[in-house]
């Protein structure tokens, strides 16, 4: 099979990495890719970006691909999977319309209300006005989010009011352009974060490992929001019972609930998770695999990728299992300076060629630049490893990340030891 992988982030590189390595794959193929998909073995990248839908619909048929799997979320939104399907392509993930569970807060807010899930006291504005009002009668720590796709950037903590009420001024006077013009603000749940991520065909799904990311850029949780700094597999915080609970009360609900709406979810489906004292309340869906934690868990995925995702496209998911390596998995982002808000790219980027058994490398923003790696993103790379014990995974991360160079470089030095109950 040639399977062509859309993206060009880390995620996108674990994924063709774990694809590659199935003996159903002919060729993978990566649109647009980075520089480290480029040196993966059996992998090749094709100069279309992920959001020309267009180019790559000229690649699936001219290169005869057999599976598309999406990695973000643009695409999707933009309804590449209804376009593909209209041409009779294979390509995994939801429809536009199932998709507007990532690509509108308020949407995926009103969908957990009417299905009954459960998730954080909220309301939708688009009135600075209104909004103030609210955050008057409400006292307390709220979270201002974006309602469109703003690249995991479009979400404010806010401990005090005033500081609510400068994200959700900024964010309706054009911060984030459209998808800012509609916002929704909810109480901050208090608890510990964890990603579930499940591959679903319509009708089954199958659930990967659990997994608990760090958003804050800086060690201790500390300073802007970010895509994601680092991830580690399986979370802290969920255990057997809990998984139970979070299956029983979030994933079938949704995955019926869809169904009721009339969406035939097949593809990856993110539920951002606060295990909070009432039980665990959705934060967010993302209607793909999460990225940093796509990169720890397909270190522990023993089970054929390729395989998998072809099942939940033809919708034959229903005796499919998962194999995982018992061992912990951690991954750690290495970022450009003045990342979020302003990061800086062009830079050259050393030590990628060291051969370590232990860790592998997953480019994010890199591209290649006359033979020499540079930085092209605000995320470049994220270190992972498994190890016999989280501490163990750890250990080669950063040992690792020492022999790497990018001027400016930043990264947190604490992922993986958050302590239980902390508040991300």
């Amino acid at each position: 099979m040639r399977i062509l992988i859309v993206g060009s982030g880390g995620r996108e590189h674990a994924l063709a990495w774990k694809a590659a390595q199935s003996p159903l794959a002919s060729e993978v193929l990566v649109a647009p890719g980075n520089a480290g998909t480029a040196r993966e073995p059996g992998v090749r990248n094709i100069p279309v970006e992920a959001t020309d839908i267009d180019g790559l619909i000229a690649v699936a048929q001219d290169l005869r691909v057999d599976l598309t799997i999406v990695g973000p979320e643009a695409p999707l939104v933009a309804g590449i999977v209804d376009r593909f399907a209209k041409l009779g392509l294979a390509c995994l993930g939801p429809t536009a319309a199932a998709a507007r569970l990532e690509g509108s807060k308020s949407f995926a807010k009103e969908f957990l209300a009417r299905h009954r899930i459960p998730t954080a006291r909220h309301e939708t504005f688009t009135d600075i006005a209104a909004a103030a009002r609210y955050l008057r009668d409400h006292p307390g720590a709220h979270v201002v989010k974006a309602d469109g796709l703003a690249s995991g950037k479009g979400v404010v903590v806010a401990e005090e009011e005033h500081t609510a009420l400068e994200a959700a001024t900024s964010m309706l006077n054009g911060e984030f352009g459209d998808a800012g013009r509609r916002i929704v603000i909810e109480e901050r749940l208090i608890g510990v974060e964890a990603s579930f991520i499940v591959l679903a065909d319509g009708l089954n799904y199958v659930a990967f490992p659990t997994s608990e990311d760090h958003k804050r850029r800086d060690d201790g949780d500390r300073g802007p929001n970010t895509g994601g700094m680092g991830a580690f597999s399986p979370a802290s915080a969920v255990d057997a019972p809990l998984e139970a609970v979070i299956r029983a009360r979030i994933i079938e609900p949704t995955l019926r609930g869809l169904k009721d709406d009339g969406h035939h979810y097949r593809g990856f489906l993110y539920a951002g998770l606060m295990l909070t004292g009432d039980g665990p309340k959705v934060l967010e869906f993302n209607c793909r695999f999460g990225d940093p934690e796509t990169q720890p868990i397909m270190m522990r995925l023993r089970s054929d990728l390729v395989a998998l995702t072809h099942a939940a496209a033809t919708g034959q998911l229903g005796k499919a299992a998962l194999e995982i390596d018992p061992r912990p998995a951690l991954c750690v982002v290495l970022a450009a300076p003045g990342y979020p808000a302003a990061p800086r790219t062009g830079d050259p980027i050393g030590g990628l060629d060291t051969t370590d058994s232990e860790c592998q490398v997953f480019h994010a923003g890199t591209q290649d630049k006359d033979g020499q790696v540079v930085s092209s993103g605000g995320r470049v790379l994220g270190i992972t490893s498994l190890g016999a014990t989280l501490e163990e995974a750890r250990g080669h991360v950063y040992r690792r990340l020492q022999g790497i160079t990018l001027d400016g470089a930043l990264y947190r030095r604490d992922i993986g030891r958050r302590p239980y109950g902390a508040r991300p």
